[in-house]
């Protein structure tokens, strides 16, 4: 195939490509032909099958492995090299260094990332330079990229880490927008949920889901919840848990340990949505927080860290209630305004849900995305 029709994406865990990228790849496959290239020897249960797509395993590897990092970046100089793909499209930010410089070297002509967020945010000393100074090195490469937030945009522009003329946000924000038809109110998930954890339809469920790391604000959200007079609440903490929190729980939560449920990486997150009342994230950085915006068109409030990314996700005393990262006793003051005032709740609920439906539907972030890509191909090939 000519190479003016040839894309790549390169992301570290295929995990991401499913809820983040599938609507996208799709759509773009009707114009281009897509190869995405990620950690499959890893995660062979990934392993994506849509009609039209290529997939190259490279064991590019999220964490900092030097030998496994540099023998990925030797495959993938070799493979972008071989195919001279029209453009390479980077996301997360292992995948943005590795790929980024591998599609430099090879002479790929238009070099995508898409910002999700800096891990550099948390770190302090040493780590904090050299992961800031590495996303200013990979931003370098780029041609063009792009931020999940227009807060998120900001941050990289205010931090001297890409120039403004380089990065865009697509529509309003997030990656790939809220599958409507997926995630919406459900009775009859909600029911089999709260059955099958014993917990009353009564009873306020508090949800967190995402990854379980420290960053993430997991071991905050326990301590808020166990703070809570009320024993009728439940709090489920759903996703990998990458930190030890299921050893933690009975340490950290006495008694209360018997409503916190937790389950681990699910593909169907809008059951547990469904479930739910009020949604979480007590996160000490974000690009965007689009798991928000799924529980917002799922009709919950959140309560959320003042961040950048989750600033754009959350319209604070609108659609839920931001309080400062790390403090705990606002974020358990939030959380109990919500759960005692089922009235606030549906307020805000309805608030979020309309919010996502105006402004975060997945369609729109797709044809934006496809708009990107075939504005980029007659920009370049005009020149």
């Amino acid at each position: 195939m000519n190479s003016a029709k040839k894309i790549c994406f390169v992301v570290s865990t295929p995990m991401v490509i499913k809820p983040f990228l599938k609507d996208h790849i799709q759509a773009l496959s009707r114009y281009f032909e897509v190869t995405i290239v990620s950690n499959y020897t890893d995660n062979p249960e990934y392993q994506s099958t849509w009609e039209g797509l290529k997939i190259k395993d490279i064991p590019v590897s999220r964490a900092i492995n030097l030998p496994q990092d540099l023998k990925a970046f030797c495959q993938l100089f070799c493979f972008l090299k071989k195919e001279q793909f029209f453009v390479v499209h980077t996301i997360t930010p292992k995948a943005g260094l590795i790929g980024m410089t591998a599609a430099f070297l090879a002479g790929i002509k238009i070099r995508i990332h898409t910002f999700t967020g800096q891990v550099w945010v948390t770190r302090r000393g040493m780590a904090f330079r050299v992961l800031k100074n590495i996303d200013r090195f990979f931003a370098l490469l780029t041609t063009h990229a792009y931020a999940d937030s227009p807060s998120q945009r900001e941050f990289l522009i205010k931090k001297r880490i890409i120039s403004q003329k380089k990065i865009k946000t697509m529509a309003h924000g997030s990656i790939s927008g809220v599958d409507l038809k997926r995630f919406k109110p459900d009775r009859i998930n909600r029911e089999k949920i709260r059955k099958a954890f014993a917990v009353k339809e009564d009873s306020v469920v508090i949800l967190y889901l995402g990854r379980m790391n420290v960053d993430k604000g997991v071991k905050d959200l326990i301590n808020a919840f166990v703070r809570m007079e009320t024993g009728t609440a439940h709090l489920f903490l759903v996703g990998p848990d990458e930190c030890g929190i299921k050893k933690q729980i009975p340490l950290m939560a006495g008694s209360s340990q018997l409503r916190i449920h937790i389950v681990d990486y699910t593909f169907e997150p809008e059951i547990y949505m469904a479930a739910a009342d009020i949604f979480c994230l007590p996160s000490y950085r974000e690009g965007f927080g689009s798991v928000i915006i799924e529980a917002a068109a799922c009709g919950l409030p959140s309560v959320a860290s003042r961040i950048y990314g989750l600033t754009d996700a959350v319209v604070h005393g609108e659609t839920g209630f931001l309080f400062p990262p790390g403090d705990i006793e606002s974020l358990h003051k939030a959380i109990v305004e919500l759960v005692k005032d089922p009235l606030l709740r549906n307020k805000m609920g309805k608030a979020a849900q309309n919010r996502a439906w105006d402004f975060f539907d997945q369609k729109r972030l797709t044809r934006s995305m496809v708009q990107e890509y075939l504005a980029l191909k007659a920009a370049f090939f005009m020149d």
